[in-house]
Order: C-alpha cells, then sequence, then structure tokens
C-alpha cells in the first residue's frame, strides 16, 4: 500500500486474495470457480435494484446463481461475480476502529460467498454470531 493514501483497488484485490487464500482448503474448493471484483461503489443500476439509498451502505454484492439453484440440466450459468466496494469498506472501516482493513475485507468476503452457498443475511449472521 501506499504510505498516507487510502489503498487503491489493486491493494483491495490483493487483500481480497490473500483473505480467500487463508480460507480452509475446503471451503474454498467448494466454492468453485467465482470472479472477485473490486470497485469504488455499486452502480445506480444495484442500488436501485436492492433498494439502497446510500451507496455506502453496501460494500460488498454476489451476483450469479448460488448453488442450492443450480441443476446439472441447466444451460451453463454466468460465473458468479462477488464484488467488494472500496470506498464503503475503508468507510466502515475508518469509522469502525476496531478491525483491521484486511481482516474488514475478509469478513466481507466471507459474507457474499456464504451467499454464493446460498445462505441468507440472518443464517450468515447467526453462524457469525455462534
Amino acid at each position: 500500500m501506499n504510505d498516507g493514501l487510502a489503498p487503491s483497488l489493486d491493494d483491495f484485490a490483493r487483500m481480497a486474495e490473500t483473505a480467500f487464500a487463508g480460507l480452509p482448503d475446503g471451503f474454498r474448493r467448494m466454492t468453485g470457480h467465482v470472479v472477485f471484483r473490486i470497485d469504488d461503489w455499486p452502480d445506480d443500476e444495484v442500488l436501485d435494484a436492492l433498494e439502497i439509498e446510500d451507496p455506502y451502505d453496501l460494500t460488498g454484492l454476489y451476483q450469479g446463481v448460488d448453488l442450492t439453484r443450480r441443476s446439472v440440466l441447466d444451460p451453463a450459468p454466468e460465473a458468479s461475480m462477488i464484488f467488494l466496494y472500496r470506498r464503503p469498506i475503508l468507510d466502515e472501516w475508518a469509522a469502525r476502529g476496531d478491525v483491521s482493513l484486511p481482516d474488514l475485507i475478509a469478513h466481507v468476503l466471507v459474507h457474499e460467498v456464504g451467499h454464493h452457498f446460498g445462505l441468507s443475511d440472518e443464517q450468515i449472521d447467526a453462524i457469525e454470531a455462534e
């Protein structure tokens, strides 16, 4: 990272890759092929579709057909994608002050992988609470 400057999109990508590589092997294998993408902000269409007014309220997004809804009889789905949004994550990190940036990126990444596995926000929150 650049000293004194906010981490770049590339810095975030490296932290996300490191976070994913640090997950247990079985978890990574079960994830299969997922494209990770780092953007500064969610686009307006995403915010509108999710009925989110403040772009700072969305730190990550899973886009694709989750594993519980796939069938070998279906046509090959487009690659699943996990978006991490740099500016909202940086804002949450600065506001919290109780977590490292790599740990927060890992948290958002794992949350979105949970959606890839077909888990709801409520189910992910319950798992995290345990």
